[in-house]
């Protein structure tokens, strides 16, 4: 069962572009009131600041849409899911391991990477 969404890069991007199945997928995660999830770290693989981004600032801003701390303890986890994964981007590794943590489906551009580092996350495809 899904409760919410965590969103990577490529969702981000999306996001940035205007894309309208990213918009809908937001507006239907947030009718449902699921939780919305932006990783520090994605934000930061994403965010270069100006105008351009004025989409995606909003986004960021919205008050559903939020960003976890990344602590001591979730940093060494993230650290164990690479070596057990074999899958070295500690981002992409912590965007699953926070999804499978809250049950949550990642909305990626990146699927097939993600899938490497556990089987069992709920993706959604851009």
């Amino acid at each position: 069962m899904t409760l919410g969404l965590t969103l990577d890069s490529g969702a981000l991007i999306a996001i940035e572009r205007g894309e309208s199945r990213v918009r809908a997928l937001l507006a239907e995660a947030l009718r449902r009131g699921w939780d919305v999830a932006v990783l520090p770290e994605v934000v930061a693989q994403t965010w270069r600041g100006g105008p351009r981004q004025a989409r995606l600032a909003a986004a960021l801003a919205a008050h559903e849409v939020r960003t976890p701390e990344y602590d001591g303890m979730t940093a060494r986890a993230v650290g164990a899911l690479c070596g057990s994964s074999g899958h070295e981007d500690v981002v992409d590794v912590h965007v699953v391991l926070h999804a499978v943590a809250h049950e949550h489906a990642v909305v990626t551009s990146d699927a097939d990477d993600l899938r490497r580092v556990a089987s069992e996350v709920a993706l959604i495809s851009l």
